[in-house]
């Protein structure tokens, strides 16, 4: 009995340690069970009940195990479920985020052809000023000139006098030896002074010369401008109102225009290698995202020998391309020098046109001054004549006449009476004059009218004498 015990007990415990160490296989419990079932069918002796105790324990735990084994599976086939169920989540969730992204691209360009829509671009070409334009204009402004302005006689004397000084007195300092000058300019004769004041005055003469010209060009300038600036205004308007009109229309993207003639860039070797493997990938089902990953390993994994004919052949398209390149920009070059020409030739006749605006406004100032003068003169002579004491008055009319005498009666009428009231009466009255009054105060304004007719006459005949 003893031997019978001990090999089971060694079979149990050799069992239980590989169950602990690795989960035995369907095939393995099979053939356990098998070899189990064999034994009990066997017939048991009175000596080893013992042993048939232990082997029913052991069959107890083997289908515990198998139980166990049939719950791993299931809960495995779980696990595999949910982990299917969370990739088909993650891709629809990739989808929708490519939709989204598809969608802003979309806003995106639309939002493009609202603000297309809004931008108000002119056709028309308006004058731009450079910059060392607006440098000149603000020098103009500020009442300044290229030309430098003359020194006066006495700087051009103390140019030729100070390294004199200075050598006489080389510790004075710049005060000092401007001091000593100018006491030293005043003990200068007249004589000393005279080539110093010819040089300033014909500098002078010089430089007043072009400020005039200068200040002609400007003041044309500005006439020219104010004139084109109501044609572009109302040029500007017009298009406007086309613009405004086409922009309710408008539905098209309205694309960059690119350069047809300027040539394309050259691909670079790996580039060329991609297209050309790119159909065959795409041939073999592969996705369109993986072809990248693909070539770029492989392009990598290949030897300097097969990257040779992608290399010359990227080669060769960029000197084709540096060619082009040079007669692309000589091109663009020889068009801007075009340009330049044309503009200054136009800028040429904007000069001309603005000087003959110039002529006729100072023809228009001239007509002006001169009938200014004319009536200067007339006012002269009617003062000189209203000046002359021994000159007849001219009589007043018989409306002034009756004036007199009514504003009298009026007066002692009323006193304190307005003046505005007291003309407004006077008037009054002359118009309910008759005939009969209206005609004595005709006749008495005739009769001084005679009389000074005569005085005139007399006067005129005196005139000759006087003068000579």
């Amino acid at each position: 009995m003893g031997d019978t015990v001990v090999p089971v007990a060694t079979k149990r415990g050799r069992g239980r340690r590989v169950l602990k160490d690795k989960t035995p296989s369907t095939n393995e419990t099979n053939i356990i069970a098998g070899k189990v079932s064999e034994s009990s069918a066997t017939p048991i002796s009175p000596s080893s009940k013992q042993d048939s105790k232990k082997q029913q324990s052991f069959e107890k735990e083997l289908l515990e195990m198998q139980e166990m084994l049939q719950q791993m599976r299931l809960d495995k086939e779980k696990t595999e479920e949910l982990l299917k169920a969370k990739d088909e989540a993650l891709k629809q969730k990739d989808e929708e985020l490519q939709n989204r992204g598809r969608e802003q691209e979309k806003l995106q360009v639309e939002l493009k052809k609202l603000q297309k829509l809004k931008e108000f671009k002119p056709t028309m070409n308006l004058p731009v000023m450079k910059d060392n334009e607006t440098k000149k204009d603000k020098k103009k402004k500020a009442g300044g000139s290229e030309k430098k302005r003359p020194s006066p006689p006495y700087i051009l004397w103390m140019k030729d006098q100070w390294n004199e000084i200075k050598k006489t007195n080389p510790a004075a300092e710049f005060k000092e030896t401007s001091n000593m000058l100018g006491a030293k300019w005043k003990t200068v004769s007249a004589e000393e002074k005279k080539p110093y004041e010819e040089k300033y005055h014909a500098e002078k003469e010089a430089y007043l010369q072009v400020i005039a010209k200068e200040k002609r060009e400007s003041e044309a300038m500005r006439l020219f401008e104010e004139e084109q600036k109501q044609r572009t205004a109302m040029e500007l308007l017009e298009q406007y109102m086309q613009f405004k009109q086409g922009a309710e229309k408008e539905t098209k993207k309205n694309k960059k225009e690119k350069d047809p003639l300027k040539p394309k860039h050259p691909m670079s070797a790996y580039f060329l290698f991609t297209n050309d493997r790119r159909a065959a990938l795409l041939a073999e089902n592969k996705n369109f995202l993986e072809v990248p990953k693909i070539t770029a390993e492989e392009w990598k994994n290949m030897t300097e020998e097969q990257k040779k004919p992608y290399e010359e052949m990227a080669k060769k398209n960029k000197e084709k391309y540096a060619l082009e390149m040079e007669a692309y920009k000589q091109k663009k070059d020889e068009e801007a020098a075009h340009l330049m020409k044309e503009e200054e030739e136009h800028m040429k006749l904007q000069k001309q046109e603005a000087l003959q605006l110039l002529k006729k406004k100072e023809k228009t100032d001239n007509i002006i001054k001169k009938t200014k003068q004319n009536l200067q003169k007339k006012k002269q002579n009617k003062e000189e004549k209203n000046s002359d004491p021994n000159r007849p008055k001219r009589p007043p009319s018989s409306f002034i006449l009756f004036g007199k005498e009514a504003r009298k009666t009026l007066q002692d009428e009323r006193p304190g009476i307005n003046a505005s009231t007291l003309n407004a009466l006077v008037s009054l009255k002359w118009k309910e004059l008759s005939e009969e009054d209206r005609q004595f105060w005709n006749s008495q304004a005739s009769d001084a009218m005679d009389l000074y007719k005569k005085e005139m006459e007399e006067y005129n005949k005196s005139l000759p004498a006087k003068t000579e």
